[in-house]
């Protein structure tokens, strides 16, 4: 395939990957590195618009670097975070600092469309990578039970099709190419759903990240690049009507209560419900990622909650684990891409996004609480962890079991078919 612009759509392709967020650009980049031929199209235009999740674990930072993404990270640059501390009824509970763990990098704060710029960039040095923007996902091409490829709509209203041995549906939690595919998704409604915001930080303000919690209201307070705060509210399932209902500064108010060091800052830089941003808040798992010619990876094949900012991380792992698979797929195989080929990816991936819910789900437990004994366990429990003596070796492990990437997938992604200039 020839070097395209980002206005051509080919007729066709051997990966097609819908949706250009972390996921599909790092996706499209690797394949690419590799010498498949892969388009990669994106509904929006371009990439400025309001991203929640900018924050990069520490194995993911160390994920990148090996990957070859390092230079362009710092050239770009980037917040380090130190560590994390939480408050609890006003009283210091737990504390992390990552300089601790013997991983060699720290988590980082970089916004998500310099990060998806990075991947694209580093993909348009290969003539046989395409980045459509402006080209939403409109059906899949099926023939004979397999699919084909799909039809697209551009920016203006037209239509094009184009075929493609493997569809990638990376388009997010509402996965419009999980839907059309008909691969089910178990939605299951958290208890509460998330309001957040930006504001200036403070130059006294440090670079560890903050949970601060009174009774079953918290708000999560992370330093972001390069000189912001991203903050984090809880609110009732469905009560954002009700929040509004209270009016603008009662909703101020309510978040100092929380944490007063906020208070002033938002009355000076926060004027109304425009300057935030809604999440619902579900988990999706989806019991079928597969089809003869299809795949799904990201929130699109497992949707996780924003709960410790998994999603970007688990994307990045979804991607290096699938490439040497979707790779060795093509090359050994004709025609669409069998669903069997993904049978091990599925069954490992989908084991680990399990094993993040369910730190979510006691995380969230935790901090719904609301009766005086309940509170008082909760900060109880928090300090006993945090006075262990082996409390480092032991959240270690932790991180470890949610970040993990098997040293072979991470070769096998990062390595160039001898073929590519």
């Amino acid at each position: 395939m020839s070097a395209l612009s980002t206005n051509t759509l080919p007729d066709e392709t051997e990966v097609l990957v819908v949706g250009g967020g972390p996921a599909g650009a790092l996706l499209g980049c690797l394949l690419a590195r590799r010498g498949v031929d892969v388009v990669v199209v994106e509904k929006q235009a371009d990439l400025e618009r309001e991203f929640r999740g900018e924050s990069l674990a520490g194995p993911s930072v160390v994920t990148l670097g090996k990957l070859g993404f390092g230079p362009a990270l710092r050239e770009h640059g980037y917040l380090e975070t130190s560590g994390i501390n939480m408050r609890m009824e006003g009283r210091t509970v737990f504390q992390i600092d990552y300089r601790r763990f013997p991983l060699g990098a720290l988590p980082i704060d970089i916004p998500q469309p310099a990060l998806i710029g990075i991947f694209h960039a580093a993909a348009a040095t290969f003539p046989n990578h395409a980045y459509v923007p402006g080209t939403a996902f409109s059906s899949l091409i099926e023939e004979d039970g397999e699919v084909r490829g799909a039809v697209l709509k551009r920016k203006d209203g037209s239509r094009a099709q184009i075929r493609a041995r493997l569809v990638v549906g990376a388009d997010g939690r509402f996965s419009k190419v999980r839907k059309a595919a008909n691969l089910a998704a178990d939605i299951q409604p958290m208890e509460r759903d998330f309001l957040s915001f930006k504001l200036p930080r403070p130059a006294h303000w440090g670079d560890a990240a903050e949970l601060v919690a009174v009774a079953d209201k918290h708000v999560l307070v992370v330093p972001t690049f390069p000189d912001f705060l991203r903050i984090g509210h809880n609110l009732p399932k469905r009560g954002l009507g009700d929040l509004r209902a209270q009016g603008f500064e009662a909703f101020r108010e309510g978040i100092a209560a929380i944490d007063p060091r906020l208070g002033p800052l938002m009355r000076e830089n926060l004027n109304s419900w425009d300057d935030t941003s809604f999440l619902e808040i579900f988990t999706a798992q989806v019991p079928q990622w597969s089809r003869d010619g299809l795949v799904l990876i990201g929130d699109a094949s497992h949707t996780c909650t924003p709960i410790l900012g998994q999603g970007v991380n688990l994307a990045i792992q979804d991607v290096v684990c699938a490439t040497p698979v979707i790779a060795q797929a093509l090359a050994e195989t004709k025609g669409s891409v069998p669903a069997a080929r993904f049978a091990d990816f599925e069954q490992t991936r989908r084991a680990h996004k399990t094993l993040v819910v369910k730190h979510q789900r006691m995380q969230e437990r935790a901090l719904a609480k609301t009766s005086a004994v309940a509170l008082a366990v909760r900060r109880t429990r928090y300090r006993l962890l945090n006075s262990l003596p082996n409390k480092y070796r032991m959240l270690d492990k932790v991180i470890n079991a949610q970040h993990s990437i098997d040293p072979v997938d991470l070769r096998a992604a990062n390595q160039q078919a001898a073929t590519v200039a």
